[in-house]
């Protein structure tokens, strides 16, 4: 699997030396450890506000690589996908997946020891069994209303 991260771009271990306000784009965008999970759709309760998460992915989500198929023209197809900042962390953070490093990080948590960014490979979250690939159904084959039939645990 090809990394999406060009590593010549980065800071050593600039995620324990730096606020996440002071990361590159670059370091920010290697954050993600290309789990997927984020692009699963979910459930939140309106009354409890707690999230499930389900196995119905993105239209976008490519199952085997685990990345948006379209990640740098994602809003001309999903309007509502999130654009996630350090300064919108706070809003989202309760949705993300327990295991990822934008979270993680924002709790001031490290980083799981699967992750690309500590492995040097993109292929260490697959390995490590925490990522979607291979189990999602497309959004597109599920009616929305039966969402809540795909209701899954979140694999850590």
């Amino acid at each position: 699997m090809k990394d999406p991260i060009d590593r010549k771009k980065i800071r050593s271990r600039f995620w324990e030396r730096f606020a996440l306000d002071k990361l590159t784009d670059t370091e920010w965008e290697a954050l993600c450890d290309g789990c997927g999970k984020c692009c699963l759709n979910k459930l939140e309760d309106p009354d409890t506000g707690e999230v499930a998460l389900t196995k119905v992915a993105c239209r976008l989500l490519d199952d085997q690589t685990c990345r948006c198929s379209q990640y740098p023209i994602r809003h001309q197809f999903v309007p509502e996908c999130i654009v996630l900042k350090p300064d919108t962390l706070d809003q989202h953070a309760y949705w993300m997946p327990e295991t990822c490093a934008y979270r993680l990080l924002w709790q001031k948590k490290p980083l799981p020891e699967w992750h690309p960014l500590l492995t040097g490979t993109p292929q260490s979250v697959h390995d490590a069994g925490v990522s979607v690939q291979g189990w999602t159904v497309p959004e597109f084959e599920i009616d929305e209303e039966d969402w809540e039939d795909y209701i899954i645990e979140e694999p850590t």
